[in-house]
C-alpha cells in the first residue's frame, strides 16, 4: 500500500489545529465505490470531494476549502495512484 504526503501552500484551520500536510493512502477498491474511475482521473471535483475524505486526513469541508493550487496538488497526487 503506497502513502502519499501534499505540504499545503495555505494551511486549513481545524479548531485550532493547522493542517499543514494532506496524507493520502493509495485507495482500494471499497473507497472507489460509487465512484467513476475516468471521472477520478480527468480530475473531476465532486469525484475527488468524495473520494479524498476515505483516503485522507482531510474532511469532505476541509476539501471544499482548499485554495486552487492545493486542490490541484492533492487532485495530482491522487491520480498518480492510478498511473504510476
Amino acid at each position: 500500500m503506497e502513502n502519499r504526503t501534499v505540504t499545503l501552500k495555505t494551511p486549513i484551520k481545524r479548531g485550532e489545529n493547522e493542517i499543514k500536510e494532506v496524507q493520502l493512502r493509495e485507495p482500494r477498491s471499497g473507497e472507489l465505490r460509487g465512484l467513476d474511475n475516468f471521472s477520478v482521473l480527468r480530475m473531476d471535483v465532486n469525484a475527488h470531494r468524495t473520494l479524498v475524505p476515505r483516503i485522507s486526513n482531510l474532511t469532505a469541508n476541509e476539501f471544499d476549502a482548499l485554495p486552487p493550487k492545493d486542490l490541484l496538488a492533492v487532485q495530482q497526487e491522487v491520480v498518480a495512484f492510478f498511473t504510476e
